[in-house]
């Protein structure tokens, strides 16, 4: 079939359902045809694609390897089927026979505690996650160690002396090894050997100290088992029947259901860390779209360009028959091929990046991965990558359609429209708005997506914006003297100057380093600055209610300049709030951990430091009626609480009601003694506790002084334990600091993105460049001349995207980290200064490289085509 029919087909009044398939099978004819000559153009169009897709095939194959790991593994991390944990109390001889009708039970009990070795003033101590553990332990896994021998003879007593195994960071703080002697509570334990290898270790938790492994019966001796101590008892069952995995729990729960256990199965060995895996997951998959977003920008100018090399052949095409329809199908096939080459690679690095990292780095990660193809996650990199592709493709295609049969005769006309016409304009809204449907529809959290989607498109437009107001500004601005300023400002603002893309690629990437700078450096100064000049310097727990008023005065007698504050303290698992079970409740997810464990509770007879009351009034002092409680204000808004509600809590097995007298706003950020729950003193009369205990020194102490009270209070109070508060937000810094890490490295893609765009861009703005060159050579300009003009014009461009970068990144951040992270904003001159040189070096660089080959061209060539 000829072009001309083809037309003519196209053009009838109704054409049959064959003309479709059959321009269809005109378009891919010549596409194909076009691109046995090569990809030359395209090269930052596949990068950028291949890139971008990559990055989020990588992320999220990773996860789901990382995940289905965690389910594969299940039984093994949660040491059993099925684990039930109460707090503060063990469990009772009818709640442990119902666990043993399901098959066998290991019981492990973990605390934090205070370890210590030698004596005086050599003493050393260090705070501990202590993890004692029964004969049967462990039911499913081997624990290693170091020397290689049997878990329990190591833990076994010999001469009085109970063994121990522990991490090997504990032996290197407290400066022993195995077979050396230490202590703890009142204990004295023998070092038999190191852990390397704890496979229930996510099941427990990892906490600020190291892990220190004992038996039960040492635990004991320690006398750290004491009414209301901060102790967790976990009781794990090896199923005789495991396929009946929810009866079992069904009917544990029924046969004891005031008992308060806090249950998870096989299924979920660790939800909060699968929460986790997939929030950071998210997050670093909209890092990735972000670089395919400015990779979208090179698609854009890589069909631009295209386009603009087959003007002739388009106007060819147009003079025997096509109507724009067709070449825009032409065109647009031959974009989707080689979409599909640049997805096809970027699947096929992403796919690969869970094997490459087991590979590499899976004996060193604590968790296990199980690689394999995720198609879920190529499918989501698939739509991405061609939703983009199609996006930023559609505007340069739909203008195709209007190239002028005038194009054949002359190098330069005019453009014909800069608009589309209204069908394509459509089909890239709709293209667009799939793209932000996909993201939504992709996250757990929709609320980060929409607030990402809107951040994005506002920094697109402002960026498209400032390019053209640059444009503007500088046609406005009067004439320089110097030749080379002149020079320098006329390329800013002549016709198909590289101002608005130069923005665009560039500022988006340097906008997402600098949020991320900017929400570092907050981070960094709410946890090693700020707090610690208000925060206590310690914080006491597990005091003996008995030994609170000696303790507090023992403490004063150490750090007299110091101000001790005692306070009553409980844990209890929230049962129903208002008139729902928790279990019912899908909470907001940044108070998702109200309901995911147990909670601490206090009473009180005053209004806590630190606390204000902003709705009803608190209780008399010698108040003796029904419990109340005090509600945290943001937590119960969230929740939809309100005055008089019933809140149920259990506490050591005990179910207590109390309705909600007021409401307190928390200045957490104090890090004073604060609860999300207070209840008045009647509550909990008689029930066994232990004292929780805050030490502040004056502008946050001296080392010296820390330490001195830190190693007297080991001494004398064995069984209580210290916390450093400093020491305390430095683990928690380094956790940050190396999520923060994780996601700035992923932001380099975006980076790389935009270092491709514009280098792709500037490469194709070289056309204009050469003409350019050799017409001022021709009439005397030196070469010296032209490249301090174009030095100036690159540097001009970078410093102003540099700028916008700068406040654009400072804006998202500010509301990331105040909206969203609920913490103090602290700007950084680095961030700035770093974004602007960034800018700088890049566009500078890349154009002068470009520059320097335009002038090297021959000037009869060119003018001979003038």
């Amino acid at each position: 079939m000829s072009l001309t029919s083809l037309g003519a087909t196209a053009g009838a009044a109704h054409p049959a359902p064959l003309a479709l398939t059959t321009r269809f099978s005109i378009a891919l004819r010549f596409a194909l045809r076009e691109l046995r000559g090569g990809l030359r153009g395209f090269g930052v169009f596949l990068a950028c694609l291949a890139l971008g897709v990559a990055a989020i095939a990588g992320v999220g194959s990773f996860s789901r390897s990382l995940t289905d790991g965690l389910s594969r593994e299940g039984t093994s991390l949660l040491g059993g089927d099925a684990a039930f944990t109460l707090v503060q109390r063990e469990a009772s001889a009818d709640e442990l026979a119902l666990l043993r009708a399901g098959g066998r039970v290991s019981s492990v009990a973990t605390l934090r505690a205070m370890a210590r070795a030698g004596e005086g003033d050599a003493l050393v101590s260090s705070l501990v996650e202590a993890k004692a553990v029964d004969s049967a332990y462990p039911m499913v896994g081997t624990v290693e160690l170091d020397p290689p021998q049997p878990l329990q003879p190591a833990l076994a007593a010999h001469d009085g002396v109970f063994g121990a195994v522990a991490d090997p960071i504990l032996a290197e703080r407290l400066n022993i090894k195995p077979g050396d002697t230490f202590h703890l509570g009142e204990a004295t334990l023998v070092l038999n050997g190191l852990i390397t290898r704890e496979p229930d270790m996510l099941s427990t938790g990892i906490g600020f100290g190291p892990r220190l492994m004992v038996s039960l019966d040492a635990l004991r001796a320690t006398a750290l088992l004491q009414p209301g101590s901060l102790v967790r008892w976990h009781y794990r069952v090896q199923l005789d029947r495991p396929a009946a995995l929810t009866d079992f729990v069904d009917g544990v729960q029924q046969g004891a259901p005031e008992a308060g256990f806090e249950v998870r199965t096989r299924d979920a060995a660790a939800p909060r860390l699968e929460t986790n895996v997939r929030r950071f997951t998210e997050y670093l998959t909209l890092v990735g779209l972000t670089a395919l977003l400015v990779g979208g920008v090179g698609v854009a100018n890589a069909v631009k360009s295209h386009l603009d090399t087959k003007r002739g052949v388009i106007a060819t095409l147009k003079s025997l028959g096509a109507p724009g329809g067709t070449v825009f199908s032409i065109y647009l096939v031959e974009v989707g091929l080689i979409a599909a080459v640049g997805i096809a690679l970027g699947l096929a690095v992403g796919a690969a990046l869970p094997f490459a990292v087991n590979a590499a780095f899976g004996y060193l990660l604590p968790v296990p991965i199980q690689p394999g193809v995720q198609p879920m996650a190529l499918v989501l990199a698939t739509a991405y990558g061609a939703l983009i592709a199609l996006a930023f493709a559609l505007w340069p295609l739909g203008l195709a359609h209007d190239v002028p049969v005038s194009a054949l005769f002359r190098d330069d006309v005019e453009n014909g429209r800069r608009r589309p016409r209204r069908a394509y304009v459509v089909m890239t809204v709709l293209a667009i708005a799939a793209l932000a449907g996909l993201a939504v529809a992709a996250s757990e959290e929709r609320r980060i997506a929409v607030y990402y989607l809107v951040a994005a498109v506002s920094v697109l437009v402002t960026l498209r914006l400032v390019g053209l107001a640059i444009m503007a500004l500088a046609r406005r601005l009067p004439r320089p003297r110097n030749t080379s300023m002149r020079l320098a400002l006329a390329n800013i603002h002549r016709p198909a100057a590289l101002t608005p893309t130069i923005v665009l690629s560039l500022g988006l990437g340097l906008t997402l380093l600098v949020t991320l700078a900017l929400i570092d450096r907050s981070l960094t100064r709410e946890l090693s600055a700020s707090l610690p000049a208000q925060a206590p310097s310690f914080f006491f727990l597990d005091i003996p209610s008995t030994d609170a008023d000696h303790f507090a005065a023992y403490v004063k007698q150490k750090a007299p300049e110091g101000d001790v504050e005692i306070v009553p303290m409980l844990r209890g698992r929230l049962i129903t709030l208002g008139d729902r079970p928790v279990d019912t409740i899908t909470p907001p997810p940044e108070f998702a951990w109200v309901l995911s464990s147990d909670r601490g509770v206090t009473y009180a007879r005053d209004v806590p430091e630190g606390s204000s009351i902003v709705d009803g009034e608190w209780w008399a002092p010698d108040y003796s009626g029904p419990p109340l409680v005090s509600f945290e204000k943001e937590i119960a808004d969230a929740f939809g609480l309100k005055i008089g509600d019933p809140v149920t809590v259990n506490v050591l097995g005990r179910t207590i009601t109390a309705k909600i007298a007021n409401l307190r706003e928390v200045e957490w950020e104090r890090l004073a003694i604060n609860f999300v729950m207070v209840f008045s003193p009647n509550t909990f009369a008689g029930a066994p506790h232990t004292q929780l205990a805050t030490l502040t020194l004056p502008g946050g102490g001296s080392e010296a002084t820390e330490r001195a009270v830190a190693r007297a209070i080991a001494a004398d109070f064995p069984a209580i334990t210290a916390v450093r508060v400093k020491e305390a937000l430095t683990q928690i810094g380094e956790i940050v600091g190396n999520l923060v890490m994780a996601i700035r490295g992923a932001s380099l893609v975006t980076l790389l993105a935009s270092v491709l765009v514009l280098a792709g861009a500037l490469a194709a703005g070289q056309h204009h460049r050469v003409y350019d060159a050799v017409i001022l050579k021709t009439l005397g300009a030196t070469r010296a001349r032209l490249i301090g003009a174009y030095a100036l014009e690159y540097a001009a461009l970078g410093l102003v995207t540099a700028l916008v970068a700068v406040g654009a990144g400072t804006i998202a951040a500010y509301v990331v980290v105040t909206q969203v992270m609920k913490l103090g904003f602290a700007w950084s001159s680095g961030a700035a200064l770093g974004a602007a040189g960034v800018a700088l070096v890049l566009t500078v660089g890349f154009g002068l490289i470009g520059t320097w080959r335009a002038l090297g061209q021959k000037p009869a060539r060119i003018l001979r085509n003038l």
